[in-house]
């Protein structure tokens, strides 16, 4: 691409009454009114003062941030620009949002998380969130991956802010998301803990409300709900959280003495090979492995707790070749025989269906909520922007709002979009610049010539308003 003109040629000014950068938030926000996100938080949130006046506004503002490429507070001004004031009431000041979030207190929060799920399963109602697409294996489940991570900060003063498992200072938000095999994660639980909190911590209650919170999804009751999670929440208390309710597990478990007795009883000729589309890189060795072999045995997960705590299934074993040589001469043995590194999982799904293969490649999709966690990253949670801890609690229900709500979008819009991430349908669909022509009082918005994505944007804008009128020749 080259610059048409000579530098001298090209000038500027800010000046335009009439152009808006994010002609996208039109039917987003749209959406969000029909989800009912601004009566819901209007109606639920008792955030005192004056600052917690006219809350479902104030809601809608943040999300609308987010959903524009927002990270901070700040960047709120995002929505104060242009032909904004034609389109949209209510577009609140970067510091009124400020002063409105530090009013929260945990109580305020629990109540934007009952707000966040409620919204979620209006927004379901319009939108096929979850699809279950068959009646048996992978297809016909619905997975809810459960992960921590850790937000990093650069201030001590930060409420909250410790060393976490990463080695870092920041704050840890732990999630939950709910997926199918066709369709993309949508956040079901989220929770703000403080930096130096074990992953674990709670897990079992939060667990409990986001499986709830699937249940009263449209879908969520679709098919067989499968909890996945690593090795941190190999917990009695958990399990029986999801056993509750009738989910199974398929939880990665620790290499403990039991776990090892396990694996030696396994026949060398019950293991099979099996190859991966997509190398996986392993951390210990520093390399890609494409091939691996898999087995699996019965087994009784925590049988040092009492009876009606311990889980029966199996325990399913993935086998690679030690690529290390160091750590293949500590183990005394010489080139004639092989020695392996062990990964095993635990899981209550029946073989009948899903075979060891098929169970080992369900549990690998575990991976998606890292997806979802660098999305939150790269989007609303690039910063935790208040150094009170309940208002970055806030901040983080606001971004699982704002990813479902741009989930929701994505889905209406269709085609290429319907499974793109959050920046993808921000940067094709959101963050289109128009310009607004007024004329017989209407707002006529003229949209890029040939934007390659104007079927979706259509789409989207025909399911969240009545079709556009066409504008009439000038």
């Amino acid at each position: 691409m080259l610059l048409n003109h000579a530098p001298s040629a090209v000038s500027y000014t800010f000046d335009e009454d009439n152009l808006i950068a994010s002609v996208g938030l039109v039917p987003l926000l749209r959406l969000a009114k029909s989800a009912a996100l601004m009566d819901l938080a209007q109606g639920r949130l008792s955030v005192p003062t004056d600052k917690g006046a006219n809350a479902g506004a104030k809601v809608a503002s943040l999300v609308a941030g987010m959903a524009s490429g927002a990270d901070s507070i700040d960047d709120m001004d995002l929505l104060r620009h242009g032909g904004m004031a034609s389109l949209f009431a209510r577009v609140y000041a970067p510091s009124t949002l400020g002063s409105f979030l530090r009013k929260f207190t945990f109580g305020h929060v629990k109540q934007l998380d009952a707000i966040a799920a409620r919204f979620l399963a209006n927004l379901g109602q319009g939108a096929a969130l979850l699809e279950v697409t068959g009646d048996a294996g992978a297809e016909s489940m619905i997975f809810v991956d459960i992960d921590d991570t850790v937000i990093e900060v650069y201030s001590a003063a930060k409420q909250g802010a410790g060393i976490g498992y990463q080695g870092s200072r920041g704050l840890n938000a732990l999630l939950a998301t709910a997926s199918t095999a066709c369709s993309t994660p949508i956040i079901i639980g989220q929770r703000l803990r403080k930096g130096a909190t074990h992953s674990a911590r709670g897990a079992e209650k939060f667990l409990a409300d986001a499986l709830a919170t699937l249940a009263r999804t449209p879908g969520g009751a679709g098919g067989q709900v499968v909890v996945r999670a690593d090795s941190a929440y190999y917990a009695a208390k958990v399990a029986k959280a999801a056993r509750t309710v009738g989910a199974d597990l398929s939880v990665v478990v620790p290499m403990n003495k039991a776990v090892k007795t396990a694996i030696a009883t396994i026949d060398e000729e019950n293991w099979q090979g099996i190859k991966y589309p997509q190398a996986i890189f392993d951390e210990d060795s520093g390399q890609w492995i494409s091939e691996a072999e898999v087995a699996e045995v019965a087994f009784t997960a925590f049988s040092s707790r009492p009876k009606g705590e311990q889980v029966t299934g199996r325990l399913i074993v993935r086998r690679v070749p030690e690529k290390n040589q160091a750590k293949v001469a500590a183990t005394g043995q010489d080139s004639l025989f092989t020695a392996y590194r062990h990964h095993a999982f635990f899981t209550t799904i029946d073989p009948s269906v899903l075979d060891t293969v098929a169970a080992d490649k369900a549990h690998r999709q575990h991976a998606v909520i890292e997806q979802i966690n660098a999305e939150l990253k790269d989007g609303p949670l690039a910063h935790m922007p208040s150094s009170v801890f309940a208002a970055n609690g806030a901040w983080l229900v606001l971004a699982a709002i704002t990813h479902n709500l741009l989930r929701a979008a994505a889905v209406l819009s269709g085609g290429r979009l319907a499974r793109a991430r959050a920046a993808t349908v921000r940067r094709k669909i959101i963050d289109i610049p128009a310009r607004i022509a007024h004329r017989a009082r209407r707002l006529i918005l003229h949209l890029p010539t040939e934007w390659k994505w104007a079927a979706e944007f259509e789409r989207l804008w025909h399911s969240a308003l009545s079709p556009p009128l066409a504008a009439a020749s000038p």
